[in-house]
């Protein structure tokens, strides 16, 4: 009972801590700048929009809280060793690599830099203190390093149950110009989760103790025990022309999952063999860029997707809330037939839908190239194709040029890639 009450207590001073934390808004603030940033791409490539603000954002903080929790207690089992100094030393950090690189927001590289800064300030010569890195050895005295590196492993766990079941719900239709000119449907799939951890840290004074033994700074909780409050931001940010959507989440989730355990596994060897951590460190980071690298490799080989064949028009999505989406129709699927009649073109579809402007039939074949049909009644002021986006075709003009990720300042100063008239270019060229 007293446990519970002290775990409590701790956990309501932490709270109090998260709310007034800068870095936790500033977190949210990326994020919702973010979405604001891909919905106003869609309408302008697609004069729609396939998503909301409200309900996305809503979604996200609900399971990016749920992570935050999951995490939490793993990491109640093996414990922390931070300090207030580093934990704002670990944003800071973070702050200022996603004015490189938005996908350095991902904690993982923030903490393997300081865990090889940790391990290479342990080779300096003694006194070495005294000088320009004095500051740095001050803050992060206390600092287990091996516990920064788990920090990463664990989140990146929970980042790999989120990828999976919530991946593919915020993407983005893409219409892009492949090497060769030819155009080309695609998702970009993108989620982020604010996400709150309390960690269990050795208290400096007037902590509990705990009925187990953590794995990190169990020998420098002589004090007991406290909880610390760590706003992060978790997500992942893909793009795809050779796989369904939902295919591209499971993949990038089974990485995240081996690369979470491989992490966890460097943090706790280097833990046991301090020389190990340097190794762990540079690991940490180069593993994670080996997932990113990985996804566009596996994109170069793989046969593009999202483009019609002659047995019909490929669907590359459906607007909300449409009649396409009532009607069970999905992304990848092809519109053989409309009221009867063989379509192969977009003006061949318009007009099989003037057949009956009343009531439309649909010859659909699925995923598996098996025929079924659907049919329902059309209503004055419906979207005039029943809300299903079609693939590009020859005669689409506005595409995204896809370009370097770049910093957060760049990224919010323009639209993703920027839509260019892919006609205006070809005459540029031609001239």
């Amino acid at each position: 009972m007293d446990l519970a009450l002290n775990l409590l207590s701790a956990w309501g001073r932490a709270l109090l801590g998260l709310l007034v934390n800068p870095f936790y808004y500033l977190g949210l603030v990326v994020i919702l700048l973010q979405y604001r940033r891909q919905i106003r791409l869609e309408r302008k490539l697609f004069h729609s929009r396939f998503h909301y603000m409200g309900r996305v954002v809503w979604r996200l903080v609900v399971w990016g809280l749920a992570a935050g929790l999951g995490a939490s207690l793993v990491l109640a089992a093996l414990g922390s060793a931070f300090t207030l100094e580093a934990m704002v030393l670990l944003w800071a950090l973070s702050a200022v690599l996603i004015l490189f690189r938005l996908r350095f927001l991902c904690l993982a590289y923030a903490a393997g830099i300081l865990a090889l800064a940790d391990a290479v300030m342990g080779w300096l010569p003694q006194g070495a203190d005294t000088a320009a890195l004095g500051w740095l050895y001050r803050w992060m005295e206390g600092v287990e390093t091996p516990a920064l590196l788990a920090l990463a492993g664990v989140l990146h766990l929970a980042e790999a149950l989120l990828v999976r079941h919530q991946g593919s719900l915020t993407r983005t239709p893409l219409f892009s110009e492949s090497k060769r000119g030819r155009v080309m449907g695609g998702f970009q799939l993108y989620a982020f989760w604010p996400v709150a951890l309390f960690l269990l840290v050795p208290a400096q004074s007037g902590g509990f103790q705990l009925p187990w033994t953590p794995v990190f700074g169990s020998g420098l909780a002589s004090s007991g025990w406290t909880i610390l409050a760590l706003p992060v931001a978790m997500g992942f940010m893909e793009s795809t022309w050779t796989q369904l959507p939902e295919d591209k989440a499971r993949r990038t989730s089974g990485r995240l999952l081996i690369y979470g355990v491989a992490v966890t596994g460097l943090a706790l060897l280097s833990h046991w063999v301090g020389a190990f951590l340097p190794v762990a460190a540079v690991l940490t980071i180069v593993l994670h860029e080996g997932i990113l690298w990985w996804g566009r490799w596996e994109e170069t080989k793989e046969t593009l997707r999202f483009v019609h064949d002659s047995r019909g028009l490929k669907i590359l999505a459906v607007l909300p809330d449409s009649p396409a989406e009532a009607l069970g129709i999905r992304t990848g699927e092809i519109l053989a037939k409309v009221n009867g009649l063989p379509v192969r073109t977009r003006e061949g579809l318009h007009a099989a839908l003037q057949e009956n402007p009343a009531y439309c039939k649909l010859e659909i074949l699925n995923l598996q190239g098996e025929s079924r049909f659907a049919g329902r009644a059309i209503f004055a002021g419906e979207h005039h194709q029943l809300g299903i986006l079609l693939c590009p075709d020859e005669d689409t003009r506005y595409v995204v040029e896809e370009r370097q990720q770049h910093g957060l300042v760049s990224v919010l100063a323009r639209s993703l890639g920027g839509l260019f008239d892919k006609q205006q270019r070809s005459n540029d060229r031609a001239m």
